[in-house]
């Protein structure tokens, strides 16, 4: 199946491609294959290993395999369920993937299904100055700018509060750098957010991670789930507790993901889904 992702309208959202049985396939059939699709991440559905577990999934974007993404995993539950892998009318999931074993909460079940799926614990790592004037340099903010951070929720990203909305619509990054960059300190790339004033998001953001292949990518669940950590962190109760963040408008795809912190601490990342292809490949 190909699915958008966080959209109920085709052609928008995050393209994910989705193989519902995997069984069989190697690690370097999987790699041909998301290499193959080109995009941002290919899942690959398989039976679990864990007995609580409902499925399993591996993620690959064209370059490497993610312990962890958000858009595949939202992808991943409603193939799932669309495919008749899990029965249609559970409401509570259990994911596991590399990163270990994440719940999946389903709302709305039928044409409005939203699937909430928790991310990761995430770490606050350290910056290097060298690396945080790099960065500054590369979205053009001042190189004592104080609103960075370097986030682990799976993936690691760079987090940068360019404060307004229309900073971060404007905002044309040196992708050089950010490659230069995330190749040398292994991360997946730079995520940014800013206040949004109109319309139904309260947050924009943008995510850019070339050297995974992705000069940006259209709608990232896991860089919103690290803005969250982020926002906690640094204990800003500007966006509260639950918001919708807009992202990839800039190149076409303009989706909405669902952003919570709940009472016990655990960041949910969530959306709507909408199948685009689906269909048989003969390898």
């Amino acid at each position: 199946m190909q699915i958008d992702v966080f959209s109920r309208q085709p052609m928008k959202g995050n393209p994910l491609a989705v193989v519902i049985d995997s069984d069989g396939l190697d690690d370097a059939a999987m790699r041909a294959f998301a290499r193959w699709t080109n995009l941002s991440e290919t899942a690959f559905l398989l039976p679990p290993t864990a007995p609580e577990a409902d499925y399993r999934v591996r993620i690959f974007t064209p370059m490497q395999e993610l312990p962890f993404a958000g858009h595949p995993s939202v992808g991943s539950a409603y193939a799932a369920i669309e495919s008749g892998l899990i029965a249609g009318g559970k409401t509570k999931l259990i994911q596991q993937c590399a990163a270990g074993l994440l719940p999946v909460d389903i709302e709305h079940p039928g044409v409005a299904r939203t699937i909430h799926v928790q991310a990761p614990v995430a770490q606050l790592r350290s910056i290097s100055t060298e690396v945080r004037h790099a960065i500054a340099e590369a979205v053009h903010v001042a190189p004592d700018h104080s609103h960075l951070s370097l986030v682990d929720n799976g993936p690691r990203w760079w987090v940068c509060d360019l404060h307004e909305a229309s900073r971060v619509r404007a905002l044309k990054p040196d992708l050089s750098i950010i490659k230069r960059l995330s190749e040398e300190q292994g991360n997946l790339g730079i995520v940014v957010f800013g206040k949004e004033y109109d319309g139904p998001a309260r947050m924009a953001v943008r995510a850019f991670c070339p050297s995974d292949g992705i000069p940006e990518d259209p709608v990232t669940g896991s860089a919103n789930a690290a803005i969250m950590a982020f926002l906690l962190a640094r204990k800003d109760a500007h966006y509260g507790e639950s918001y919708v963040a807009s992202q990839g408008r800039e190149i076409g795809r303009d989706g909405y993901v669902t952003i919570r912190h709940a009472a016990n601490g655990a960041i949910t990342i969530g959306g709507q889904c909408v199948t685009v292809i689906e269909g048989e490949l003969d390898l």
